[in-house]
């Protein structure tokens, strides 16, 4: 990426500053958001560290530079007016200078109190959704958290009955998967929950092995851009 080329497709305020919205790379989460100028973008794509320009100080400001949680670069994205970025980063470390992950952790709940609640790990995404499930089925493998009164827990005691047992499940969720994609009257509500189904199973195989979905999100990411057919040689290659 060349950072002329990319400023000049910018449309900086009068102070020489286009806002910049850093979002976690993998998950999509909002991370935070500042201000950069032309030579904190430069700085940004030589380093791939991601740098700021901080007006209270009027210099450059590279994140993490004193708490080492720096923003490593993956992308940049300009908006159709050229007058903001989204930089899409990876954090070594909590982004917030509170230790949260996010800057954005308060959400207004849009009650008569008017009260800003705090939500530790931030602004929702799609990854998080299965990441917080990753957690709750890691927290009952290890049976902590069970909501059932009797104490029970599905994941655990599938979990407990072994890999065969996970495997027909995981079988049985995909074959009724298939049997809704290929229904002849169209349900996209069944397929969904059948989907569903069949990632939540998949993932209680994951923790039986000592895996979770960020494990196969990283295989993805490693495949992403490549030809399907030239993946599958790939593998064929090195086995």
């Amino acid at each position: 990426m060349d950072a002329p080329r990319i400023w000049s497709a910018l449309k900086p305020d009068e102070r020489g500053l286009v806002t910049a919205v850093v979002q976690h790379a993998e998950s999509g989460q909002v991370l935070m958001v500042a201000m950069v100028n032309q030579e904190a973008l430069a700085r940004t794509l030589e380093r791939r560290r991601v740098t700021f320009w901080s007006r209270s100080r009027s210099c450059l400001w590279e994140k993490g530079e004193s708490s080492k949680n720096t923003l490593d670069l993956v992308e940049l994205w300009v908006d159709c007016d050229g007058d903001a970025l989204v930089i899409r980063a990876l954090p070594r470390g909590p982004t917030c200078h509170t230790g949260r992950a996010s800057c954005f952790y308060r959400v207004a709940t849009g009650t008569v109190d008017d009260e800003l609640r705090v939500v530790d790990d931030g602004p929702p995404s799609a990854m998080s959704i299965l990441d917080r499930l990753t957690e709750v089925i890691e927290d009952r493998k290890a049976g902590r958290g069970t909501t059932n009164p009797d104490g029970k827990s599905y994941v655990r005691s599938l979990i407990e009955r072994g890999p065969a047992a996970i495997s027909a499940k995981i079988e049985e969720e995909a074959g009724e998967l298939i049997e809704a994609l290929c229904a002849q009257a169209e349900d996209l509500e069944h397929i969904k929950a059948e989907a569903a189904d069949l990632l939540f199973h998949t993932m209680v195989g994951l923790a039986a092995k000592g895996l979770d979905i960020a494990a196969v999100r990283d295989v993805l990411g490693e495949r992403l851009g490549l030809s399907g057919i030239d993946e599958k040689a790939r593998r064929r290659a090195s086995s």
